[in-house]
């Protein structure tokens, strides 16, 4: 319990002088949850309780993902660094293991112990709890970072003058050393998903940002040159503001993009962000970000910022493999020191430890494999090795400060200085994905053919080798302008010391490729699979082989996009408005949902054309008869017959004309079987599941279905569930 000034939970210290006795805001009962989870659970459970619990606001503050905007800056065990609106410590423990001293200041005492209660172990935190303007005459002045992540949009709040964000800014900055680096991580106002349909992160109300805020409030975010000029106005050259794009924003960020490594064509897919809300989806974020790109104007659109304002950083591009299994766990880091570029590749955890160990070791034979085959692997460096520590040597927590060690933080700097990681040369030119993709838009069939055998020549070198890259995808190739030149492997990963076969490997290739762009599937995989000599049931096997690896990488949680899809915000388009708009009947609408390997998501989902008799038909009885056309490799397709609570009776399915058996595992439904084929849905949500594992899947196949949907009231179905007839 606190003295009245002083608290202490585990080795962290809660500073109370300024603490006005009631917290101002709360997110109301889940910091209740929040903080009997930080109590009761270690961190390594967190992953388990968010799939467990479903929960947007578990998620958000418990999600070890939430630690990638800050885990990046190079912050050392000699450092200090204050964090201001620290909440329920989503970046604390990040910040605690990089440095050797942390100050956080926040206004909330829940939240406070929270965060103090997850990251208790910690002995180099200190948390005032307070309204800034109160502790700040207080803290020192020589901070080497100060993190200001998502907190800046709330300096009226903090501050209550007539120019908020510049005295904010001109008060922090007070505290740096003279090299010292602000980190301010936040939402642009502009940002594309707010045009596309998200609604305001802060105030939950669409086209908030881009109107500029019409209903007040005390919460303001920014586009890029609106931060720059609060930064010039606080005094701070143009030199010393380096501008960060995080995608797919700095909540949740998988990528860090800078103006020297902007992203390019066909990266940005990963746009459905809706977690904590429904949304509209009123275009393709993907194809608009291509055109985006294209026109030079990604800054501007980007979703959020991460600026750093101090001497400029040597990182320009990060990319984090978090959702991996641990002992898969990465991030690939793009530096530029004294105008030399190189790609780094570290360990995000102890168990990748041996990743990083077992990709360098596979380098030498690789470069051996292709020596002379116009195919060179880039150089690989292992650095940072550290001989004495165990291989097996597993922390609890990640890259954890070891209690033994002398002075705060020391330990949690000697913990990364010894993680082994990867220092590959950095190689310029365009990949063999662009330039594919060049030739489909042009209709160039003969130039991607080309370029396809050529690839396959190269790869197919040493096929006999007892070493085999199993990651040859285009992305990982760089053609250099002059094709007949040696290529570059950029990437080998996922390399085995066993024989892989070429053709193996090159239809691989071309299913993730396919399976990355629907805007390819122009292409004709027939003639891919004569030049590879694979029949259609081998390339059946090949498919099941990489759905298993895929497995094997991502291990047993969930991602983030199938977190998602679990906590069951909806997204609605266009299309899904206007046929609201016109009435209950179209309601009626079959909605099918394919699943390419990472599960039922909505931008992989259509409507089948009512009234086509190749697509979907209603006889005059009232039968509804659909007919949909799939394309090889998905694993599972998912029927929902209406968006109303019904019964729906299956006289028939078949697949490619065979019929699928009505009893057993091949069918099932979120409803309830009341006899073969038949189901009752008390949801609006009711869907039918068709396992396609097992089945003989060729590049174009035909599902059938024949059902008698019977729309039922909403009332009539809760009245079975309450009397237990469901």
């Amino acid at each position: 319990m606190p003295d009245g000034k002083k608290e202490t939970i585990g080795r962290i210290q809660l500073d109370l002088t300024h603490y006005p006795g009631e917290d101002y805001y709360s997110d109301g009962s889940v910091e209740d949850e929040l903080l009997e989870i930080a109590r009761n659970y270690a961190q390594v459970e967190y992953q388990s309780v968010i799939e467990e619990r479903l929960s947007w606001p578990i998620l958000y503050h418990l999600s070890p993902q939430r630690e990638h905007i800050v885990d990046w800056l190079p912050i050392t065990g000699q450092m200090k660094v204050l964090e201001v609106g620290a909440g329920c410590g989503a970046i604390t423990g990040a910040l605690a293991r990089k440095a050797g001293e942390v100050t956080c200041v926040d206004l909330s005492l829940k939240r406070s112990r929270i965060n103090a209660y997850r990251h208790m172990d910690a002995d180099n935190v200190t948390i005032h709890v307070a309204n800034f303007r109160d502790v700040e005459p207080e803290l020192p002045c020589d901070y080497d970072y100060i993190c200001l992540i998502g907190a800046f949009e709330y300096a009226q709040a903090y501050m209550g003058t007539d120019t908020p964000y510049e005295d904010f800014l001109r008060i922090i900055r007070k505290h740096l050393k003279p090299q010292g680096r602000i980190a301010i991580a936040i939402e642009n106002r502009f940002g594309l998903k707010y045009w596309a349909g998200c609604m305001e992160d802060h105030l939950g109300k669409y086209f908030a940002g881009l109107e500029n805020y019409p209903d007040g409030g005390v919460v303001r975010t920014f586009t890029a040159d609106g931060l720059r000029g609060i930064a010039r106005r606080c005094g701070y050259e143009q030199s010393q503001i380096q501008m960060y794009y995080p995608y797919p924003d700095y909540k949740f960020m998988t990528t860090l993009y800078s103006d020297d490594r902007l992203p390019r064509r066909g990266e940005l897919s990963d746009n459905l962000r809706n977690f904590d809300r429904d949304r509209l989806q009123l275009f393709d974020e993907k194809r608009v970000f291509d055109s985006v790109i294209d026109e030079g104007l990604f800054p501007l659109f980007s979703n959020s910022y991460m600026m750093l304002l101090g001497p400029a950083l040597e990182e320009q591009y990060v990319k984090y493999s978090g959702d991996r299994a641990p002992a898969f766990c990465i991030k690939t880091v793009q530096k530029q020191t004294n105008g030399v570029k190189t790609i780094e590749k570290h360990p995000l955890s102890k168990e990748a430890w041996q990743h990083i160990r077992d990709t360098a070791a596979v380098y030498a034979a690789l470069e051996e494999r292709y020596k002379g085959s116009g195919l060179a692997v880039n150089q690989c460096r292992l650095v940072g090795e550290a001989s004495a520590i165990p291989r097996t040597a597993i922390a609890e927590n990640t890259m954890a400060r070891a209690d033994a060690a002398e002075g705060a933080g020391t330990a949690a700097a000697d913990a990364q200085a010894a993680a082994p990681y990867l220092q590959l040369d950095y190689v310029e030119g365009r990949t063999l994905e662009e330039l594919l993709d060049g030739c489909l838009e042009r209709a160039d069939t003969e130039g991607f053919h080309r370029l396809f055998d050529e690839y396959y020549r190269r790869i197919s070198a040493g096929e006999t080798s007892r070493i085999g890259d199993y990651d040859l995808i285009f992305s990982n190739i760089i053609v250099p302008e002059d094709i007949n030149n040696t290529w570059n492997v950029i990437d080998c990963e996922w390399s085995f010391e066993r024989e892989i076969p070429a053709a193996q490997i090159a239809f691989r290739a071309v299913y993730c490729y396919l399976l990355e762009n629907e805007k390819r599937n122009k292409l004709n995989l027939d003639l891919i699979l004569d030049k590879l000599k694979i029949d259609h049931e081998e390339a059946e096997n090949y498919r099941s082989l990489e759905r298993k690896f895929q497995s094997y990488v991502m291990g047993r949680h969930m991602s983030l996009g199938q977190l998602r899809e679990a906590i069951g915000h909806k997204v609605y388009t266009l299309e899904d408005f206007c046929r609201a708009q016109a009435g209950d009947k179209d309601k009626d609408r079959i909605q099918v949902y394919e699943d390419t390997g990472s599960g039922f998501r909505e931008e992989q989902s259509f409507f089948p054309d009512m009234g086509d008799p190749e697509q979907y038909t209603v006889t005059p009885e009232g039968t509804a008869v659909l007919r949909i056309a799939v394309p090889g490799g998905r694993s599972a397709l998912r029927v929902d017959p209406c968006s109303d609570c019904c019964v729906v009776h299956i006289e028939r399915a078949a697949w490619n004309g065979v019929p699928l058996p009505l009893r057993g595992r091949q069918i099932t439904a979120n409803g309830v079987r009341l006899g073969e084929g038949t189901y009752v849905f008390d949801t609006q949500d009711p869907n039918i599941t068709v396992a396609l594992s097992g089945l003989a899947q060729e590049d174009n196949n035909c599902l059938e279905m024949v059902m008698e949907i019977t729309k039922l009231p909403e009332n009539t179905a809760k009245h079975m569930r309450k009397r237990g007839l469901l």
